[in-house]
């Protein structure tokens, strides 16, 4: 068995499987009252509100990036969607029809094998023997073991002595349990760009050093993501499932309504504004390489990093390229 096989227990992909999506920034959260103390700037506060525009056509809102003879045209997507979530493929079958390239937000986790034995060595400082709760007060016992309890969950899954940990990971069994994912639509996207024979564009990273990096989280920021996580169980999906219908509709305020529990959490984690502007910076090297290649291309980028300030349309009208909003389409 190799080391990357042995490096998939229950809290181990509870954690990483969240650090994946450190760069595939959400959207607003209303349903928490809980105060995050992040470390800096949410990278993502600020939207472009001239970015932010209902769709003419039928279908998710597209934005459009060009240098005069090539166009990018580019897709957001939200952080986190219904599994099989339907939406109308009109516009996208249209203009993968030709396309130079399908650039996908990073997706996948990989752990190095030069990196595996310090995941493996963080991995287990993060476990414990006794379950997390037990080291909680009667009433913030109460409430982590009324929300596991939500997920029928026992209280032995989640044997770490990391409140971060703990929180990341009753969030991974939240979604699971909800029939929640941050795979989809790009997974569909995908394999409808692979049918095509179009070339995939899709970094990869070694994000092992993270599981370190939650190591290093304040015990104040961890239990404050806790909170937060438990307040997310209790609430619902119900948030989501209505920001992804106004996704699928094009209407691109009301998809900004998605819960950001997830992407809040992981703010917390030391590093990861560093790793959000270098996944950032890539997604925007990717466009405007592609805009090389005369004809058009896709791109598909999660909305709250796309209609940022500072994010990758903000960057890239910053670099001279001309971007037009789904209003100008």
């Amino acid at each position: 068995m190799t080391m990357r096989h042995r490096l998939r227990p229950a809290i181990l992909r509870g954690v990483l499987g969240p650090l994946a999506a450190m760069a595939l920034a959400g959207a607003a959260t209303a349903q928490s009252q809980v105060q995050l103390p992040p470390p800096g700037p949410d990278p993502d506060a600020v939207i472009l509100e001239e970015l932010v525009v209902v769709a003419r056509d039928k279908g998710p809102a597209w934005w459009s990036v060009s240098d005069g003879d090539t166009t990018v045209y580019v897709l957001g997507v939200p952080s986190i969607a219904p599994k099989h979530m339907q939406w109308d493929r009109t516009a996208f079958a249209r203009r993968l029809a030709g396309a130079s390239a399908v650039i996908l937000p990073f997706q996948d986790v990989r752990v190095r094998f030069s990196s595996s034995l310090g995941a493996a060595w963080n991995y287990m400082r993060l476990r414990s023997a006794t379950p997390f709760e037990e080291t909680l007060d009667p009433e913030a016992r109460a409430r982590f073991a009324d929300a596991r309890a939500r997920l029928g969950q026992p209280a032995k899954r989640y044997a770490t002595k990391n409140a971060l940990a703990a929180g990341l990971l009753l969030l991974t069994d939240y979604r699971d349990r909800s029939g929640l994912t941050n795979t989809d639509p790009i997974k569909l996207i995908k394999g409808l760009s692979k049918e095509a024979h179009v070339p995939i564009w899709q970094k990869s990273y070694d994000i092992a050093p993270q599981l370190g990096a939650i190591l290093k989280t304040s015990p104040a920021a961890g239990r404050a993501c806790l909170d937060e996580v438990i307040a997310q169980v209790r609430a619902g999906p119900g948030g989501t499932l209505a920001a992804t219908r106004a996704w699928a509709e094009g209407d691109v305020p009301a998809a900004l309504e998605n819960e950001r529990t997830y992407e809040r959490c992981i703010a917390l984690v030391p590093g990861a504004a560093a790793f959000d502007a270098r996944v950032k910076s890539d997604q925007v090297a990717e466009i405007e390489q592609a805009l090389k290649t005369p004809g058009h291309a896709i791109a598909v980028v999660q909305l709250r990093p796309l209609l940022a300030q500072g994010g990758v349309l903000d960057r890239l009208r910053s670099a001279g390229l001309t971007v037009k909003t789904p209003g100008e389409e």
